[in-house]
C-alpha cells in the first residue's frame, strides 16, 4: 500500500461450504474459524484490537445481523464495524483501519446463510423500489442480461463461457475432492442465456481472516506473510440503463488504483497466479479483459495461458463455479491468494507463487468491483 504502516495477512480459514448438520449454529461455525484463523496466525483473542464483519441483514434473515457474530467472533469489549456492501469491502476496511496507525491488528469475517426463504426475493428488496424491484430484478437476472450484451458485443462468447466453466469446476473438484462435480450435463436455461450448468447455486459458506501491521508481525515473529501491496475499488451507477453491460469501466479504475500502488505496468506478466470472481462465466470473461489479463481480441486462442498447467492459473480452488457462499464470494477470493502466497492452499497449492491478484466483484452485474494485490513474505523473529 502507498501510505502507512504496511499490512500483511496472517491468518486464515476458509470455509466455502458448510456442513448441513442441524447440531450447529451459525455462530458456532463462525466462532470455530474465528479460532481457526487465529490459530493459523499463532495469536488468540487477547491480540484482537479491532474486528470488521461484512454482514448483511437480508440474506441472514435478521435485523442487525452483526450483533448475532459480535460474542462468537471476540467482540465483546472490541471495537468492532460492520458493512452490509459485500465481504471484500470488510477487508478494504480492515486494511485501511491498520494502515490509518489506530490499529495494529484486525480481524475480517464475512458470511453466506442460505436460511432466507428466498435469496432471489432478499436481492430483488435490496434494489430501487420503483424500477428494478417491479422488475423484479435478482442478481442472477442481471447476470443474465449482462450475458446478453456480451454476447452481443462479442459474438461466441458462449462457447467461451462453456469452456470456463469445466475448466474451473475441475479445478474445484481436485482443491476440494468429492465436494464438487467436476463434470455436468449440459443444464435447463435458467435465465437466459445462463444455465444451471454454468453457475453454482447458493451455498451457505463463511470466510475469516486476521490482518497486522508490519511493527507487530516483527514483533511477535509472525509468518509466512501474504503482503498487501495494492488495492483499488470502484462501484458502478446502480441503474443498469446507465451501464455498458459488455464492459467493466469500474473493475479498470479499481486494478489501475492497486496496480499503480503495487508499482505494476504490466498485468500480463505480473502475477503467479489470479481467483477472480466468477459468479458466471461471461462475467469472469469481462472481468479477465478489465484486469489487463485478457484482451477480448485474444479471448478465442489465449484462455489457455489461464488453466491449471497455463501461464497464469485462474481459479485454481475452482472460484464460485464450484462454490457459491454468494455474500463472501469475494473475500474468499482474497483469502485463496493470500493462503497461495503462504503456502497453506492445501490439495490446490501452486507452488513458488510470489505475486497473486484477487478480484472481488458483487452486487447486480458486478457493480461493485475491488481489487487486492498480494506478495508473499516472512515475518521476523521476535527478539
Amino acid at each position: 500500500m502507498a501510505a502507512g504502516p504496511r499490512v500483511g495477512v496472517v491468518g486464515v480459514a476458509i470455509r466455502p461450504r458448510l456442513p448441513d448438520d442441524a447440531r450447529h449454529s451459525l455462530e458456532e461455525h463462525l466462532h470455530a474459524a474465528m479460532q481457526a484463523a487465529l490459530a493459523d496466525a499463532g495469536l488468540s483473542t487477547r491480540d484482537l484490537e479491532g474486528i470488521v464483519v461484512g454482514a448483511n441483514d437480508q440474506y441472514d434473515g435478521r435485523a442487525i445481523s452483526v450483533m448475532m457474530a459480535s460474542a462468537p467472533l471476540g467482540g465483546v469489549d472490541r471495537d468492532i464495524l460492520s458493512t452490509p456492501s459485500s465481504g471484500e469491502h470488510a477487508f478494504v476496511l480492515g486494511a485501511l483501519r491498520i494502515a490509518s496507525g489506530q490499529f495494529r491488528t484486525q480481524l475480517v469475517a464475512a458470511w453466506s446463510p442460505t436460511e432466507a426463504s428466498s435469496i432471489p426475493e432478499a436481492q430483488r428488496l435490496a434494489n430501487d423500489p420503483l424500477f428494478h424491484r417491479r422488475l423484479p430484478l435478482d442478481e442472477l437476472a442481471a447476470a443474465a442480461l449482462q450475458a446478453n450484451a456480451l454476447e452481443h458485443a462479442a459474438p461466441g462468447t458462449a462457447a467461451l463461457a462453456e469452456r470456463l466453466a469445466r475448466t474451473w469446476r475441475a479445478n474445484g473438484a481436485r482443491a476440494f475432492p468429492g465436494a464438487v462435480e467436476a463434470d455436468l450435463p449440459a443444464g435447463r436455461v435458467t435465465r437466459w442465456p445462463l444455465r444451471t450448468d454454468m453457475v453454482r447455486a447458493p451455498d451457505a459458506g463463511l470466510v475469516v481472516l486476521m490482518l497486522a501491521s508490519e511493527e507487530f508481525i516483527r514483533e511477535r515473529g509472525l509468518g509466512p506473510v501474504a503482503w498487501i501491496s495494492g488495492m483499488g475499488w470502484a462501484t458502478e451507477p446502480a441503474f443498469l440503463g446507465d451501464r455498458d453491460l459488455a464492459k467493466a469501466p469500474a473493475l479498470e479504475a479499481a486494478a489501475r488504483q492497486a496496480y499503480g500502488e503495487a508499482g505494476i505496468a504490466a498485468a500480463t506478466d505480473a502475477f503467479d497466479l489470479a481467483e477472480v470472481t466468477d459468479a458466471t462465466p461471461y462475467q469472469a470473461l469481462l472481468a479477465m479483459e478489465a484486469l489487463g489479463l485478457a484482451p477480448r481480441r485474444d479471448w478465442q486462442g489465449g484462455l489457455a495461458a489461464f488453466g491449471p498447467d497455463g501461464r497464469l492459473p485462474v481459479n485454481l480452488s475452482g472460484g464460485v463455479a464450484s462454490m457459491n457462499p454468494v455474500f463472501c464470494t469475494g473475500l474468499i477470493r482474497i483469502a485463496e491468494v493470500a493462503n497461495q502466497l503462504r503456502g497453506r492452499a492445501g490439495a490446490h497449492q501452486k507452488q513458488g507463487a510470489r505475486r497473486g491478484l484477487a478480484h472481488a466483484a458483487s452486487g447486480p452485474a458486478m457493480q461493485y468491483q475491488t481489487v487486492i494485490v498480494l506478495e508473499a513474505g516472512e515475518g521476523r523473529t521476535a527478539a
